[in-house]
Formats: C-alpha cells, sequence, structure tokens
C-alpha cells in the first residue's frame, strides 16, 4: 500500500517540477536557478546559511548555482554585516526583472490549482501541511518577513 501523505507528495513535487521546468527554461534559468531567484525576490538579503538551510543543497552545489547565476549579473554577494565571515545575497536589477517574470509564472501555476478546489479543501490542506511542520518540528526559514 502506498504512503498516504509522502508518494502523494512527492509526485506533486515532481510534477510540479516538470511542469515549471518548461517555463524557466524559456526565461533562460533551470528549475533550480529559478527556485533561486524567486526565493531572493522575497527574501533577499539573506545569509548564504539561509540559502543552505532552506534548499537543502551541499554547500558546493549552492555555490556553483550563485557562481552562474553571479556570472550572468543577477545577483550579487556581499560580505555579511552580522558575520563577517559570510555573504549575504542579493538580487540585481536585472535579477529582480527575471525573477518578476518567474513569480508570475508561479501566480498563474497557483491560481489554475486554486480554481479547481474550494476553500474546505485548501483548509484540509493547510492543515495536512501544518501536522507536517508539527511532526518534524523543523523550521526550514528561521527569520520572519
Amino acid at each position: 500500500m502506498p504512503l498516504q501523505f509522502l508518494s502523494p507528495i512527492h509526485k506533486a513535487s515532481r510534477q510540479i517540477g516538470i511542469y515549471l521546468e518548461r517555463a524557466t527554461i524559456e526565461l533562460g534559468v533551470s528549475p533550480g536557478e529559478g527556485h533561486m531567484l524567486s526565493y531572493l525576490r522575497t527574501y533577499a538579503p539573506c545569509p548564504l546559511s539561509e540559502l543552505e538551510r532552506v534548499f537543502g543543497h551541499k554547500r558546493s552545489t549552492l555555490t556553483s548555482m550563485l557562481d552562474r547565476l553571479s556570472d550572468r549579473g543577477l545577483l550579487t554577494r556581499q560580505i555579511n554585516p552580522d558575520d563577517r565571515r559570510s555573504f549575504t545575497i542579493e538580487l540585481t536589477p536585472d535579477g529582480r526583472k527575471l525573477a518578476g517574470k518567474l513569480q508570475k509564472v508561479l501566480e498563474a501555476f497557483e491560481h489554475r490549482v486554486k480554481e479547481r478546489i474550494n476553500d474546505k479543501q485548501m483548509a484540509g490542506f493547510r492543515s495536512v501541511m501544518e501536522a507536517i511542520a508539527d511532526v518534524t518540528h523543523v523550521k526550514v526559514r528561521e527569520r520572519e518577513v
């Protein structure tokens, strides 16, 4: 018997990833790079350690991604004023522009999904997500916006 929560969450994650891959490639970035730009659009400037925690990438993988985005003029790294041994990551104007285009793609996707469910179903979805947070005791983001 398939797992009741993990299997559908994994399946949905793959479906979303494949769906969004088409859009991100059209905009000239990989899905992972698109996800990073979208995150930075909302939460930048943020320390490198936060990106490691949120995305779960190895430091070398994250560094490679940030290098590619930086080389394309989409983000900058600055010395972290709170910890001079680390960096904060911020979008450039070109990065914000591209992240804005990505945001429109994400909002359109969410709108299309939301059209197919009612308020009670949305409340149930939120309840499942809250239960997962309660069981795992994991906070991916330590700071609030």
